[in-house]
Parts: structure tokens; C-alpha cells; sequence
């Protein structure tokens, strides 16, 4: 587990450029993508955490499931525990987001 340093100063594991964890408690993570350029290859997962995204700029398609959403700055989305999704980034893309558990703990 990382110490509360680490955690404030928003260390990663070497080479993750794009996320940067903000806070962090037992429950709740909250982490920021910055600056993510344009990709479709992403490939679909699911995640063993709950997560709330605001984007803060950009575009992006969130596919969960069989549903397709369009982001773009000042939208919130969801994406459920165990639910198969993928991102596909249309203009350089940042995002905050929250997962429960928080994801650093786990990924």
C-alpha cells in the first residue's frame, strides 16, 4: 500500500504518464487522466471497482455494455463494477475520476 505521501504527491508505478492519483482513502480513490491523445485500439476490460468520471476536457466514446456514450467536457459517467467497456479518445481527453474500492489498490 502506498503511504500517504506517496499519495498526496501522486505517484504511480514507473512510466504512467497519463494518471495521476489525487486522493485516496480505504473505500474511495480518486484519480485524474491527463492529456490522453486520440486512440480506438483501446481494448475492452472489465474492472473489479465502481467508477465516476467528470471530464474536464476533450471527447471521448465510453462503451459499456452494449451502450455507447459521448463525452465531452462537463459530462459525468458511470461505469459499474464487472462491466465490460472501452474508451475510445477523440480529442485529447483529461478526466477525473473516482473508483470504490480505489483502483491503485487493486490494478
Amino acid at each position: 500500500m502506498s503511504s500517504t505521501t506517496e499519495i498526496v504527491e501522486g505517484k504511480l508505478a514507473e512510466g504512467d504518464d497519463v494518471k495521476e492519483i489525487m486522493a485516496s482513502g480505504k473505500d474511495v480513490g480518486l484519480r485524474m487522466w491527463k492529456d490522453e491523445e486520440p486512440t480506438s485500439d483501446k481494448e475492452s476490460h472489465s474492472s473489479p471497482y465502481e467508477t465516476v468520471g467528470y471530464v474536464l476536457k476533450g471527447k471521448a466514446e465510453l462503451h459499456v455494455q452494449d451502450e455507447v456514450m459521448e463525452l465531452e467536457e462537463g459530462d459525468s459517467y458511470l461505469v459499474p463494477k464487472d462491466a465490460e467497456h472501452h474508451y475510445n479518445i477523440i480529442e485529447t481527453f483529461s478526466a477525473v475520476e473516482a473508483t470504490s474500492p480505489p483502483a491503485h489498490l487493486i490494478d
